[in-house]
């Protein structure tokens, strides 16, 4: 089973020493590789090669940063398409991105199509490049129709693999799945795995996000009260469940976002083994 986690780029002195432990803790997972989030606009583009550089020099991680092309120009991405090669790195995560605040332009490249396509045209096939993907239908998209025809662009755009927006009903991957091969859609599609370390901070994503929290998930962990360890306990539980279920119907692989913390990821890790 394929493993890989997704950090982000810490800014803080306290986020980087979490961050340290985690990859050290992780580390004897043997990920195929490891992704870096960015900041939209810019915000923590710096941060994102930073850490990326560091997964790679001091953990010996292989380190794919996640690209946008929202609000950038094509220059500036052709010079972080540089500075990526530059670093050694052999992976990107090709996302469109989301508008930063404040800013009034969309960017030279409107769609992670076009990124992807600027990606090959730039580089050829130098990175192996994932893109992402919404087994609940991305929550823009008109319809799950058109939301599939947006996936299969990227797709042909070039895109070797995609990593799905984390979810909690396997039944909605597997179906997911099928309809994508039924469009013509060959790469891997690698379920994207959410541990739940914080409820309240997963509710929020979630609904930023388009992501469901089964209504019975919710119910259950509201009986707990403030019982942490059980609360902790029943998602790890819950989680491992999905994974297992997940990799024994075929999932190439499991993308875990860790939130920069090891303990939840390892903790649903251990259950499957």
């Amino acid at each position: 089973m394929q493993l890989s986690f997704e950090f982000f780029p810490p800014k803080t002195d306290e986020q980087r020493a979490q961050l340290e432990r985690t990859a050290k803790k992780l580390k004897p997972r043997e990920p195929a590789y490891v992704s870096v989030t960015f900041g939209a606009g810019g915000s923590t583009l710096a941060y994102t090669s930073e850490t990326v550089r560091g997964l790679a020099q001091d953990h010996g991680y292989c380190a794919a940063p996640h690209i946008s092309c929202m609000g950038g120009t094509r220059e500036e991405i052709r010079e972080l398409l540089n500075t990526y090669r530059a670093l050694g790195c052999t992976r990107l995560v090709a996302l469109r991105g989301d508008m930063p605040s404040g800013m009034a332009r969309i960017g030279e490249l409107r769609y992670a199509s076009d990124l992807v396509a600027f990606i090959r045209a730039e580089h050829g096939d130098t990175f192996h490049v994932e893109v992402g993907c919404y087994p609940e239908c991305h929550p823009q998209a008109d319809d799950a129709l058109a939301d599939l025809r947006a996936f299969k662009t990227k797709i042909d755009a070039g895109a070797d693999g995609a990593i799905t927006q984390y979810f909690y009903n396997a039944d909605g991957y597997f179906r997911f799945v099928d309809e994508a091969r039924r469009m013509g859609i060959d790469v891997p599609i690698t379920p994207g795995v959410m541990p739940i370390a914080n409820f309240t901070q997963l509710r929020r994503f979630s609904e930023m996000c388009g992501a469901e929290i089964p209504r019975w998930v919710e119910r259950r962990i509201r009986a707990y009260g403030d019982d942490r360890e059980a609360i902790a306990d029943f998602a790890a539980d819950l989680v491992a469940s999905l994974a297992q279920r997940l990799v024994a119907g075929g999932a190439p692989g499991l993308h875990f976002y860790t939130l920069n913390l090891a303990k939840p990821t390892l903790a649903v890790l251990e259950r499957m083994a």
